[in-house]
């Protein structure tokens, strides 16, 4: 009989959320540890309903302080520019050194449209149909100066190759962006875009435009269904279902090094029926959980050959296994299209 086929080694993600933390150090301290175990990264959920820190700000701080976890702040798209959505991420991944991603998020309450003032609220389609938007835009913008766009000729005083950079003129249904960016193209090409596919409306957008999708679920059966699901979409709308990764995200709350060995079972488990490429730990006390997760969880996988010991890249799109995005605005043999 022919040997199984080999299956690729879970990937493994946590949640850093936690109400009333405001040190940068504890966000670090926990983004050392998930880098201890390995984990390809770990999120920071960001909300205009509660008071507390900007999740991608928190992160940029956290990058210099750490060197191969990827780092996904949640963004609000609503209430932001795309414009500074995508410089603000871009940045993220040049602070990193290519270890960011974003997870984009919307507003639907008329509380969070008054804090801004800037417009009222709508419903989920539309604000969702409105994320679509600003991750295409977003991704056009990264891609507006091309990777060998910088000069830095002292000697002729050029800094840059203005044919290298390239308007993207998005007309949006709420927004239009010119362009290029200000903040040259990230060392990933595009950050990893990572979107919680638990609802229809953010499921929608996650086909399109999601290098991990999340879902929300604890059955295994229910998870595979869901990923069966994405990925067909993804290929409907002419995507490679192998760029996608699809993740479970599971609340995790372990009391003693026992719970922690069971859950390195039940993720087994799941990675033996295909039910998703890995797991998205929602953790209900970060600081004891994650402990107990690199502590116990994170050896037995290893053992079981389903965890890799070591990081065999830089990169968060090397972690995950995915491959740096070509330039929309450069074809092969140097032929530029789409410039301004």
């Amino acid at each position: 009989m022919p040997a199984p086929p080999v299956r690729s080694p879970v990937h493994l993600a946590a949640s850093l959320d936690g109400g009333g933390q405001y040190e940068a150090g504890h966000f670090t301290a926990l983004a050392r540890l998930a880098e201890q175990g390995t984990l390809d990264f770990v999120t920071l959920g960001d909300s205009f309903t509660r008071p507390g820190l900007e999740a991608l700000a928190v992160l940029s701080r956290v990058a210099p302080a750490t060197e191969r976890i990827g780092l996904v702040p949640v963004v609000n798209t609503t209430h932001t520019e795309p414009f500074h959505v995508s410089s603000a991420v871009a940045t993220l991944d040049w602070v990193s050194r290519g270890r960011a991603g974003w997870s984009p998020e919307v507003s639907t309450t008329e509380a969070e449209a008054r804090l801004f003032g800037r417009r009222p609220a709508a419903r989920s389609a539309e604000v969702w149909h409105e994320a679509r938007e600003v991750a295409d835009v977003a991704a056009k913008l990264w891609d507006s100066w091309e990777d060998d766009a910088e000069i830095r000729d002292q000697a002729t005083g050029r800094f840059i190759d203005r044919d290298k950079l390239h308007h993207v003129d998005f007309e949006g249904r709420a927004f239009s962006v010119r362009g290029p960016a200000v903040v040259p193209r990230p060392p990933q090409g595009h950050p990893v875009t990572v979107i919680d596919a638990t609802a229809a409306d953010p499921r929608a957008a996650a086909v399109r435009h999601a290098d991990v999708a999340l879902v929300r679920t604890q059955d295994p059966l229910a998870a595979r269904t869901a990923r069966e699901e994405l990925l067909d979409r993804a290929r409907a709308h002419g995507r490679d279902p192998e760029r996608l990764r699809v993740l479970g995200s599971i609340p995790v709350a372990l009391h003693t090094t026992a719970d922690a060995v069971e859950l390195a079972g039940l993720i087994g488990d799941w990675h033996d029926e295909r039910a998703v490429d890995g797991f998205h730990l929602r953790l209900v006390e970060p600081e004891r959980d994650l402990a107990l997760i690199v502590k116990a969880t994170v050896p037995v996988l290893q053992h079981r050959c389903l965890l890799r010991r070591f990081y065999p890249g830089a990169t968060l799109r090397e972690h995950l296994g995915l491959t740096r995005p070509v330039n929309q605005y450069a074809t092969a043999g140097g032929v530029r299209h789409g410039h301004g």
